[in-house]
């Protein structure tokens, strides 16, 4: 059985395309995060939920989730 890094280099090697493939993945993880967040904030109590989340304790380094 080949482990998780044998098929990554076994795809890379066969996909001359794969870091636009890779990049495009990895854009849609921040943005699909980024909408999640948003989405999150308009809830009851959903600012306190991303403090809680992430434990962020300065609020000041967080400008936005000051906003009412």
């Amino acid at each position: 059985m080949k482990t998780s890094l044998e098929r990554w280099a076994e795809y890379v090697r066969t996909h001359a395309n794969w870091k636009k493939i890779h990049t495009e993945f990895i854009d849609a993880q921040y943005e699909k995060h980024a909408d999640f967040l948003k989405r999150l904030t308009k809830t009851p109590n959903g600012k306190k939920k991303i403090i809680a989340l992430y434990g962020i304790q300065n609020l000041k380094g967080y400008p936005a989730l000051l906003k009412k």
